[in-house]
């Protein structure tokens, strides 16, 4: 279902929202996350929705599409909530997109797209299919969203994230590693001894000092 009002933009910080007049727990029966493609006049993106409390929500608007749009200026605004659950997909554990048995790196084109990267070298699939899947953008990509995509596509892991926080550790063959960086979290995967990083290309050597902590993927 779409939902259509007009809106204008606030901005901050040199990012911008706009606020949902309507209750979206009561009109879309939707809570928690709420990936949703929006449209504002002529500009279509695809975000999460922020949460303001008691079912409000605002639309978040990146630094780079923002300077588009003028504060105090009524725009016409359409969304429809994005849904993509594991049990709607043509893929499963016995019948996963692929079997993993190496990586391709896949390069991000700026920050904030790694956790992307990550699921687009495990599935072999592009950057911009998996960020069509994920329904995130950047800086979005959390643990939980990339354990969504891992069922939807129907690659194995472990039940629990291992924590590490620095502490020495073998890793298992194949794992999503995750290390801290300022207000954000950085991940990048770990094959059979080689490191696959969106950011820096492919390591043969990492400092494990510098992880947080792994999840395991199951590979046969």
């Amino acid at each position: 279902m779409e939902y259509k009002f007009e809106q204008k933009i606030s901005k901050a910080d040199q990012q911008g929202y706009l606020e949902i007049p309507f209750n979206v727990w009561e009109i879309c029966k939707k809570e928690g996350d709420v990936p949703a493609k929006v449209t504002i006049g002529e500009t279509s993106f695809v975000c999460n929705l922020e949460p303001k409390g008691n079912g409000y929500y605002v639309i978040p608007i990146s630094e780079k599409v923002l300077p588009q749009f003028q504060e105090e200026v009524y725009y016409p605004v359409t969304f429809f909530i994005m849904v993509r659950h594991a049990e709607d997909s043509p893929y499963s554990t016995t019948n996963p997109i692929r079997v993993i048995d190496g990586i391709d790196v896949i390069m991000q084109p700026h920050d904030g797209l790694c956790g992307q990267s990550c699921i687009g070298m495990l599935a072999g699939i592009s950057l911009e299919e998996t960020i069509n899947v994920m329904h995130c953008s950047e800086w979005q990509a959390t643990m939980g969203k990339m354990i969504e995509a891992l069922d939807y596509f129907g690659i194995g892991h472990a039940e629990q994230i291992i924590y590490t926080v620095g502490r020495e550790t073998v890793l298992p063959k194949c794992c999503i590693m995750m290390e801290k960086m300022g207000r954000y979290s950085h991940y990048l995967i770990h094959y059979d001894g080689v490191y696959y990083d969106s950011s820096l290309g492919i390591l043969t050597e990492y400092d494990l000092s510098k992880m947080m902590g792994y999840l395991e993927i199951l590979i046969p």
